[in-house]
């Protein structure tokens, strides 16, 4: 992989720190090579729920369109950085079919659907939607089945989204499965899947390894186990693409800080 979307895209975010997503893109931005990187423009308006129980949809519709035609165009399988987790579906969108397998690493299962979220915002809808459920404008159709969602260092659920896991059967491995690196390639061998998409969201690292995301969760995964896993998975499935979100640093110093840490996992995932 060697083409890079930078998608500042914040309004699917709850946070207080949604507008430091636009701050994170942009500090990652800078450290991508210019000639293989694209950077879309998120629409400045907060955008309107259009009567929906998703807020901001109309931005959203938006933008997912613009990052799924950048995705498509592009020559080579695409590395999106986000901006907020939003940004996968238009990821996803661009390269789905029934041989699709996609890894969610995120602290949050992001399974919501716009009746269950206790927010209304479209970051806890989104591998939902990716699921073909929930707001007819932003779900894919067909989904990806739930057979081929594997979640990767889940720990902070909503009701709905541990019913849904366990009326579908997905796969759940906790972020201390990590360290046997090939466990998330043996996880995805076992959906039959012939492709895979990789999702990052930065708050499945433990807080002691990322401090620059809005909703730190405790006991995360290791930045080292997250790159072996992914580099044994890549040696074993061909990757159709992979995001990478939720950066919101305090302060451009506080970003500096962990630029490291997230340019070890965009050497893994391109």
């Amino acid at each position: 992989m060697a083409r890079f979307i930078v998608a500042p895209q914040w309004q699917g975010s709850s946070s207080s720190r949604a507008m430091q997503l636009i701050d994170g893109a942009e500090a990652i931005a800078g450290d991508l090579p210019r000639a293989a990187t694209t950077v879309l423009e998120a629409p400045a308006e907060a955008g309107d729920a259009q009567g929906t129980r998703v807020h901001r949809l109309s931005a959203l519709v938006r933008m997912r369109e613009r990052i799924e035609e950048a995705v498509r165009s592009s020559p080579e399988p695409a590395l999106v950085v986000g901006g907020d987790c939003g940004v996968a579906l238009g990821a996803v969108s661009a390269v789905a079919g029934d041989d699709l397998t996609v890894v969610w690493i995120d602290a949050h299962p992001d399974l919501n659907t716009p009746d269950s979220s206790p927010s209304g915002a479209f970051t806890g809808m989104v591998l939902r939607a990716i699921a073909g459920e929930g707001e007819d404008l932003l779900r894919l159709e067909p989904g990806i089945a739930p057979s081929r969602l594997v979640l990767v260092a889940t720990r902070a659920w909503d009701p709905d989204e541990e019913a849904f896991v366990a009326a579908h059967g997905i796969t759940v491995l906790r972020a201390e499965e990590l360290s046997a690196p090939e466990s998330l390639a043996d996880a995805v061998a076992a959906t039959g899947a012939t492709r895979v998409h990789v999702h990052v969201d930065l708050d499945a690292l433990d807080p002691a390894e990322m401090g620059g995301v809005a909703h730190a969760v405790p006991f995360g995964a290791r930045t080292a186990d997250v790159v072996a896993s992914v580099r044994a998975l890549r040696a074993r499935v061909p990757l159709a693409g992979a995001t990478l979100t939720a950066f919101s640093p305090s302060s451009p110093a506080a970003a500096v800080d962990d630029l490291g840490t997230i340019l070890r996992l965009i050497g893994a995932l391109a």
